[in-house]
């Protein structure tokens, strides 16, 4: 039996005073790839930056678990130091601080310890030899003039190098190429094993053809409506959502 890493009880949460997300439940166990698909406004987004404390949403009713334990009263670097990790639609470029320093400097305050210096270098150099970076954007300031492809292909690194338990990935293939799109892919694959999971809230299959999902679910009007396996995208990339809408009305 697989072992339940992030449970949501009916979540319900909104924005300056506006509900979007309305008694949301969703498990995920260790192991396992979830996508979460529906259109714009839908409350994609707005689930994952709950999931993640983002200050800006208040929840108004529901709990949240993560490795058996309630964390819905947890601040975000709490969250992130229990082992979640969340990326970016678009990611947001901070001047002053290098990739190299701003990974390390995550990667301590998760892991509550000292990172060497030398074996950090090393191991960044690795993964960003996998992700076909090249090696002078360690050095360079935080996504400063980098290209889409060049900053979700730093998200994905700092996930590498951060290892979380569990990683939601929003939008990551937004706007990328399908070489950038199969380099990204095969980072998450490399990621994911029996002792962390994945959630990618995307639009479209690109991405999940090379992750295969292990369930998919469906958003509408801040519900999850709809949940399948794989099949489902591919209805939904050939019929669009409105077969959905008719049947939950």
């Amino acid at each position: 039996m697989s072992k339940e890493l992030l449970r949501i009880e009916n979540l319900s949460a909104g924005v300056e005073g506006k509900e979007i997300l309305k008694n949301i439940n969703l498990k995920v166990n260790y192991g396992e790839v979830h996508v979460i698909m529906g259109p714009n406004g839908s409350g994609k987004s707005t689930l994952a930056n709950v999931i993640m404390n983002n200050p800006e949403y208040t929840v108004t009713n529901g709990e949240i678990y993560f490795d058996g334990e309630d964390i819905s009263e947890l601040s975000t670097d709490k969250r992130a130091r229990k082992g979640l990790f969340m990326t970016f639609q678009t990611p947001i470029e901070v001047s002053g601080i290098s990739v190299e320093n701003f990974i390390r400097t995550a990667k301590s305050s998760v892991e509550d310890k000292n990172i060497p210096i030398l074996s950090f270098k090393k191991d960044l150099e690795k993964e960003m030899d996998k992700l076909y970076m090249d090696h002078s954007y360690a050095s360079r300031y935080l996504n400063e003039g980098f290209s889409g492809g060049e900053m979700k292909k730093n998200e994905i690194l700092q996930m590498l190098m951060l290892n979380p338990k569990l990683a939601i990935l929003d939008e990551t293939d937004s706007g990328l190429d399908v070489d950038a799109t199969k380099i990204v892919a095969t980072g998450i694959e490399r990621f994911l094993n029996k002792d962390n999971a994945v959630i990618i809230i995307t639009h479209h299959k690109e991405l999940i053809k090379e992750v295969s999902p292990d369930y998919v679910h469906v958003i509408l009007n801040g519900n999850i409506v709809k949940e399948g396996d794989y099949t489902l995208i591919d209805k939904i990339e050939e019929e669009g959502f409105n077969w959905i809408r008719e049947e939950v009305k």
